[in-house]
């Protein structure tokens, strides 16, 4: 097959379509069906804690911390892991590997039970590294696919497949799930699971696209040497130290750093929390309105995303950030207060116009921040370890407060933080250049 050029309407799908594969995991995983599934296991046990690793935690924390690990684990491995890449000059046998690794650990995720605890939580655990650790590869191919002007759009675009696929696959299973006699099933118990299953089979299958347009990655010509495992750190130091000579792209991580942090912690808490600290009334409206409300995420996130590309090319990136990150602000602390279904549903609205937004946004502009290179995927390595410690640091932040207070409401405060000190430096970035 002949290699296609770089910013052909083509490769530049080719690679979008990857969000149309891995976002049915963010979705039904980490959002909708499997927070429902785990919070239902709970109730219907009759208890709030169950011993794990020797000691007694509520169900909250313990996703909480689970998933703060993974992420250690992310932060750990992907800078050995691009390092290996950038010397075999093949970053997308990576981008498969974890691929692979998360939609089976979906598929895993069928045999989670209170009583299989540990298989199920370890399921989960390798499902997260699978999905974040495959986008440090598939968040590198940007630059290397698209030209600077067409990074913001391909960005969104990337995005707004994601939510339209995924959102696709849940109107299915909800289906399954809600009116399961209609596909010869004895109740709900048994499509919950099999969405598991259909997630990893989507994830698995739709890839493929991608991966046969993708090219391997650029071959920089390093020899390969018996240390080559710590490469990665070597290269991260380096790009440590090249920030020194970009004041505008030190500045900005610093600011990504912190209001991503709230970010990602709003996106894998959120339906733990409506599970949670919603007052629903019964398990079918708890089942319904959830899934509506994740629903309503997805396709305001679609337009969220075209409009933040938008605003970006009129009023510039980091200004467009800063206006996004004082909604986020409202947001939050209007969610402190949130009890009814309808003021989930609201808050969920207005969560949904600017979550895809600073997620695109964010990456596209890291992307025309950097110098120029060929070494992507060590820059992009930094860019995902620096958010992977900010999950970890705010998970467990999120996770801590819960266990003490023995509410998941007391622990928004230190999101509203989060979002208030992003603010802050965003206003200090350079902008002597509209990017």
């Amino acid at each position: 097959m002949a290699t296609l050029a770089k910013g052909s309407k083509k490769l530049l799908n080719a690679w979008a379509f990857y969000d149309w594969a891995n976002s049915v995991y963010s979705l039904t995983i980490s959002s909708a069906i499997f927070p429902i599934f785990y919070g239902a296991l709970f109730r219907d046990a009759g208890i709030e804690k169950i011993e794990v690793f020797g000691g007694l935690i509520a169900r909250g924390p313990l996703i909480s911390y689970v998933t703060a690990a993974a992420f250690l684990v992310v932060s750990f491995i992907s800078p050995l892991l691009s390092g290996i890449a950038d010397y075999t000059g093949n970053k997308k046998i990576f981008l498969k590997f974890f691929c692979y690794l998360g939609s089976l650990s979906c598929i895993g995720l069928y045999f989670f039970s209170l009583e299989n605890i540990y298989f199920g939580l370890l399921c989960y655990f390798l499902g997260l590294i699978g999905f974040w650790a495959s986008l440090v590869f598939y968040n590198s191919y940007l630059p290397d696919i698209a030209f600077k002007e067409q990074q913001d759009a391909i960005s969104a675009k990337g995005y707004s497949w994601g939510y339209i696929g995924s959102v696709l696959l849940l109107i299915l299973n909800l289906l399954m799930i809600m009116k399961y006699e209609w596909f010869g099933f004895e109740g709900a118990g048994e499509p919950t699971k099999i969405s598991f299953i259909m997630v990893g089979i989507w994830w698995m299958g739709f890839s493929q696209y991608s991966f046969y347009y993708l090219p391997k990655g650029h071959d920089l010509g390093k020899p390969a040497t018996k240390d080559v495992i710590f490469n990665g750190f070597r290269e991260l130091k380096g790009v440590w130290n090249r920030l020194g000579d970009s004041p505008k792209l030190k500045a900005y991580l610093r600011a990504f750093f912190v209001y991503s942090m709230a970010v990602q912690t709003v996106m894998l808490i959120a339906a733990f929390f409506g599970e949670e600290e919603i007052a629903w009334g019964g398990d079918t409206e708890r089942t319904i309105g959830l899934i509506v409300s994740i629903l309503l995420i997805q396709l305001v996130a679609v337009a969220g995303a075209e409009l933040t590309s938008k605003a970006s090319a009129r009023y510039g990136n980091i200004k467009t950030l800063i206006v996004i990150n004082i909604i986020w602000c409202i947001i939050c602390a209007f969610a402190y207060f949130v009890e009814s279904p309808m003021e989930f549903y609201i808050t969920a609205g207005f969560v949904g116009l600017v979550m895809g937004g600073i997620q695109a946004l964010s990456r596209s502009t890291y992307s025309k921040f950097l110098p120029e290179t060929e070494d992507t995927t060590s820059f992009f390595s930094f860019y995902d370890v620096a958010e992977k410690i900010g999950i970890v640091i705010g998970m467990f932040i999120f996770g801590f407060i819960a266990q003490i207070t023995g509410s998941m409401r007391a622990s928004i405060v230190s999101i509203i933080l989060f979002f208030a000190i992003g603010l802050i430096l965003l206003l200090f970035i350079p902008r002597d250049k509209k990017p």
